[in-house]
């Protein structure tokens, strides 16, 4: 049974959520502060997903998103978002987050956002690449014998361009295939993960060598 952290400070919203996740058969966690959350998370390391607030009272759910991040690379993060706030959206994706559902949202599509996280988190796969390793089963990426942690959502994007074999993928594919085709958020989140996943393998992010754009288009792994 996968179990899954609930950070949000309203009640309301958590037994909103808290509901409906049963129905689907997850094992459930609550916290009603990012402080309670880290705790919770440190206490149990069977979790594999969270569901995380931005705005909250003490630690923000930007910073509890940073923490984790910087210790886990493996836990799916999903944001709690105002629906109007895209600044919120792109800052939380820096941070590390996997996807972000805007409030306020149907259960239907949190719980599809859910399951197609958690379908990335589990797929065991290996690939290939210039001077790169994808080890999925370590979900990490081993660069010159250094192993560089990946969220799932990286190493998926990742593991897409790479089966290209240097041919270029559009956008709205990357979005399909990593997100699932009834994703209803902002394509935009493809750019930002492409941003995260260049500060890990390139030199120089602002000019890349591997992961390069094809303006209007989409992105290209280059091998040669």
């Amino acid at each position: 049974m996968e179990k899954i952290l609930i950070i949000e400070d309203e009640e309301n919203i958590r037994s909103f959520i808290l509901i409906n996740l049963k129905r689907y058969g997850y094992s459930v966690l609550e916290a009603e502060s990012g402080e309670m959350g880290l705790q919770l998370l440190r206490e149990h390391h069977d979790i594999s997903l969270i569901l995380l607030d931005i705005m909250m009272p003490g630690i923000d759910g930007f910073q509890v998103c940073k923490q984790i991040r910087e210790t886990n690379q493996q836990i799916g993060i999903i944001m709690l978002t105002a629906k109007t706030m895209e600044l919120d959206k792109v800052q939380g994706l820096l941070n590390g987050a996997d996807d972000y559902v805007a409030k306020p949202f149907s259960p239907n599509e949190l719980i599809a956002r859910i399951q197609s996280l958690l379908r990335r988190i589990h797929i065991q796969t290996k690939d290939k690449m210039k001077g790169l390793s994808l080890d999925r089963a370590q979900r990490c990426l081993i660069k010159d014998e250094k192993k560089i942690e990946l969220s799932p959502t990286e190493y998926d994007i990742l593991s897409l361009l790479d089966m290209a074999k240097g041919e270029a993928i559009s956008r709205h594919d990357i979005l399909d295939e990593v997100w699932g085709v009834n994703y209803l958020g902002d394509p935009k989140i493809v750019d930002v993960n492409i941003r995260r996943i260049r500060r890990k393998v390139e030199i120089n992010p602002s000019e890349p060598d591997f992961i390069q754009t094809i303006w209007g288009f989409g992105y290209k792994w280059v091998k040669e």
